[in-house]
């Protein structure tokens, strides 16, 4: 069995890969990632000297060498991470959102249907809901939600997943997408609310929260996730969206509060700064058809999955220290341009 993994050298994605090569230690990995800011070849480097993976620097809207990667490499299953998904430089410049997120997922799509693989996973998000009052807490997105985006990002997503499941209809093209709520975990780029806070605590900076703090997300730990595509893509009915949540629910203060008490600092470094625009109020995910047909429930409560995020970022300092630096961007050319 050989997986395509698009966007393996970002956070979901190179937790899926590493997830994948200790799971099923007999697949051949292969993975593409166009490197751009949120993607860093170190989040691999454990695995780089594994006979069983494949790294590739690729764009996923570039045709021709999509076709190339398929031809050479012929995957069984194609599952893609490979998106722009920070809400707000959606907000300030829409442009790469909608290339990447859309006219890359439609190239991916046009590569299965012509070199006939078996099955194509489209990782989405919660967000193409939209969001949920904070005050109906017996309120949840199932996959009978309607579609009702907030954001240029989510906007582009909710674009892709109807494009996927348009090739399902139109030509037969196996495919199933999964749409998850927050997650949260190692490998996570600074700029996302959890580890932004975590490094900042450490470096005795500003925690900025947005608002009051009051909106509400579900989090979900990366492995919970990777556990649950592993199930989709070999066990998922064809043609069906399944949602992942983590039946976590915190508001962005609580996280932060969380953080602060885990590495005993003090709440004075909270700052609170202007709300974002659109700013989606709650997420909450109704995970029921994924448990009824797969058996899958997260295992990782939100305590214990913290807990094991902060112990990774204090023992990884360098990994994220080299993104705040920007030193990261350097690491493809002097670690792997010769391999």
């Amino acid at each position: 069995m050989k997986i395509l993994i698009t966007g393996g050298a970002g956070f979901i994605g190179g937790n899926f890969v590493h997830y994948m090569l200790k799971e099923h230690k007999e697949y051949d990995i292969v993975c593409v990632d166009a490197l751009t800011y949120a993607g860093n070849l170190e989040t691999l480097k454990p695995v780089m000297d594994n006979l069983k993976f494949k790294f590739i620097k690729a764009d996923i809207t570039d045709r021709r060498e999509i076709y190339k990667i398929f031809e050479v490499e012929n995957p069984d299953i194609v599952v893609n991470f490979a998106a722009e998904s920070h809400v707000d430089r959606s907000i300030e410049d829409s442009e790469i959102f909608l290339r990447t997120n859309v006219m890359g997922t439609q190239v991916l799509l046009d590569a299965c249907k012509k070199y006939g693989t078996r099955r194509y996973h489209q990782v989405s998000t919660d967000e193409v809901y939209g969001d949920l009052p904070l005050g109906r807490i017996d309120l949840f997105f199932t996959e009978e939600t309607p579609i009702h985006t907030s954001s240029p990002y989510s906007a582009s997503k909710a674009s892709a997943d109807l494009l996927v499941q348009a090739y399902h209809r139109t030509h037969k093209l196996p495919v199933t997408i999964s749409r998850c709520s927050n997650n949260y975990g190692p490998y996570h780029f600074p700029e996302k609310l959890i580890p932004l806070m975590i490094s900042n605590v450490l470096n005795r900076k500003p925690l900025p929260v947005y608002g009051k703090g009051e909106n509400v997300r579900d989090w979900l730990y990366v492995e919970d996730h990777c556990r649950a595509i592993d199930l989709i893509i070999h066990s998922g009915k064809v043609g069906e969206v399944y949602n992942i949540g983590g039946h976590n629910e915190r508001t962005n203060l609580e996280v932060v509060k969380t953080i602060i008490k885990e590495l005993d600092a003090s709440e004075d470094l909270i700052t609170y700064v202007t709300d974002r625009a659109g700013h989606d109020l709650r997420y909450a995910i109704d995970p029921t058809k994924i448990y009824q047909e797969l058996g899958w429930l997260p295992t990782t409560d939100f305590e214990e999955g913290i807990k094991r995020t902060i112990t990774w970022y204090l023992n990884n300092k360098k990994w994220w220290e080299h993104i705040i630096n920007g030193e990261y961007q350097t690491y493809y050319e002097k670690m792997y341009k010769d391999r």
